[in-house]
């Protein structure tokens, strides 16, 4: 049984911050060149795939729920 409720919002924010991070851990090194504002778009993309992440996950749970709830009370009024 999982101790909490899969969470692939921040999942996705998470890779995207980590990418970021690497991309300017890249630049520190002398790896390569990265631009000051190269970062931004690879933060706020990952934002917005997040929260979209997010908003299907609740959705589908709260479907999922409210389905759950209302199949009990269609098998007890078939009887």
């Amino acid at each position: 049984m999982l101790r909490h409720e899969f969470q692939p919002g921040k999942l996705i924010a998470g890779c995207f911050l980590a990418l970021a991070g690497v991309v300017y851990a890249g630049d520190a090194g002398g790896l390569w060149e990265t631009p000051w504002f190269a970062v931004i778009p690879i933060v706020v993309g990952g934002l917005c795939l997040a929260g979209a992440a997010a908003f299907l996950t609740s959705a589908l749970r709260r479907r999922r729920s409210s389905r759950a709830e209302r199949a009990p009370s269609e098998a007890g009024a078939s009887r």
